[in-house]
């Protein structure tokens, strides 16, 4: 992983495989995209395409076998179903990265307040993740990831577990948050409709490459019954299945 950023890009993939031993499964083959400072680009494909694998390796849960990888230092991961600790309450949640790197009690409350009130977790900071929904639990865990200040945000299909309507209720807060801290924001989906909702551009992977990427022109925000909408997630969608 490299240390240095380029120019206005801030995650960099240059002709990057990834082999897993030691069945030799080849999970990515010359990937190559960047991402610039402030972008929100999601990630599609079909199962087993190498998209999670690509989160991985940004966050450093994986290293890439060959290329180079371009990336921040502070980064962040949510996963599918919030990983909470559930020994913790939502403050308690919240606060346990921020006491890894500051220590004054005062500064971490500020930090915890500050998210709990963005991710509108009002009067539930002493609740237990058992006592919460799973659109709450989900909230609890995008206000944790960003208490810690990521350069990077990564999520790793982060609705999929979530009913229709609060998926819809947390794609206008994600799409809130974005706006207020301008955070880059890379996410996975399996939903052509949700990432054309919410991205600057759309990756689509298959066979463990990018097989092509989709700028997203539409103003916020985006209403999928409109006949531009339709027209893009269905162009998207002939490419997804040839």
């Amino acid at each position: 992983m490299l240390n240095a950023l380029s120019s206005n890009n801030i995650i960099v993939f240059n002709k990057v495989g990834k082999v897993f031993e030691p069945q030799g499964d080849v999970a990515l083959d010359n990937v190559s995209f960047s991402v610039k400072k402030g972008e929100f680009l999601c990630i599609i494909g079909p199962s087993g395409c190498g998209k999670s694998t690509v989160l991985k390796i940004i966050c450093g849960l994986e290293r890439e076998t060959s290329g180079s990888v371009l990336t921040p230092n502070n980064v962040a991961l949510i996963f599918q179903n919030s990983a909470l600790l559930p020994w913790l309450t939502v403050y308690g949640n919240i606060a346990f990265g921020i006491r890894a790197i500051q220590k004054d009690e005062h500064e971490v409350n500020l930090t915890c307040q500050k998210y709990i009130n963005m991710m509108e977790l009002y009067g539930l900071a002493e609740k237990y993740p058992r006592e919460l929904s799973g659109g709450q639990r989900q909230r609890v865990g995008i206000a944790r990831a960003l208490a810690v200040e990521p350069d990077v945000l990564l999520l790793d299909e982060p609705f999929s577990a979530l009913d229709a309507k609060t998926t819809d209720e947390l794609h206008q807060d994600i799409l809130k948050m974005w706006s207020q801290t301008q955070k880059t924001i890379v996410m996975v989906s399996h939903l052509i409709e949700e990432s054309a909702a919410l991205a600057d551009r759309v990756i689509l992977m298959k066979n463990g490459t990018v097989d092509r990427q989709f700028k997203i022109n539409l103003p916020r925000p985006r209403h999928e019954r409109t006949e531009e909408f339709s027209r893009l997630t269905n162009e998207i969608r002939k490419i997804f299945f040839k």
